[in-house]
């Protein structure tokens, strides 16, 4: 399970984040620190790879770039000063649009898509709370990648600034992600065993 640390009712800042040991990953969403340190599995490292590749591929040549963990994504709340932002994640797989948000310590603002791969110890977190956390910042979509039962769920951000109900994709199955016209990945490759 993922260790959650909040000593005396006390919320972490980035500040405080960048003070903290480099051989450990931590995580703070609104200023609840996560400890993520356990190493992910090899499937979860196929399914981040091969993710990877095929989306890497289709952004060639084109203004979107992508990144894989660990790569700090801060998200302020309003106009607080860096250190202060209280939530700052490490998603599996995250693709910034805007070149504006991108600096050297990784991206200030909401990613245009973000991908979770679930492990026994990130599930209840990428499921409930970075959900919220992904819809009220207002990335436009969100996959969730379960290695246990070979799918990836899909949630894209409507109109309202909610997302919409899951599509559901499973192994053999093609996703086309709503952000981009023309991009096919091939769950095949992803899900190969």
């Amino acid at each position: 399970m993922v260790e959650a640390i909040n000593k005396g009712g006390r919320k972490y800042s980035y500040g405080d984040y960048l003070k903290w040991h480099d051989d450990e990953r931590w995580e703070l969403i609104d200023g609840v620190a996560y400890n993520m340190t356990p190493a992910p599995s090899r499937k979860h490292q196929d399914i981040s790879g091969e993710l990877f590749r095929q989306i890497s591929n289709y952004l060639q040549g084109k203004n979107c770039k992508i990144y894989t963990a660990p790569f700090d994504v801060r998200l302020p709340q309003r106009d607080e000063k860096e250190e202060d932002i209280e939530t700052v994640v490490q998603p599996d797989i995250t693709v910034i649009c805007d070149n504006s948000k991108l600096d050297d310590k990784g991206c200030i603002g909401a990613p245009d898509f973000i991908v979770e791969i679930l492990s026994p110890n990130t599930a209840k977190k990428d499921v409930r709370e970075k959900f919220y956390l992904y819809e009220r910042v207002g990335v436009k979509e969100y996959w969730i990648a379960d290695p246990e039962d070979d799918n990836i769920m899909v949630f894209t951000l409507k109109d309202n600034g909610e997302y919409s109900r899951p599509k559901l994709y499973v192994k053999g199955e093609k996703i086309e992600p709503g952000i981009f016209e023309d991009l096919e990945i091939d769950l095949a490759l992803v899900f190969p065993e």
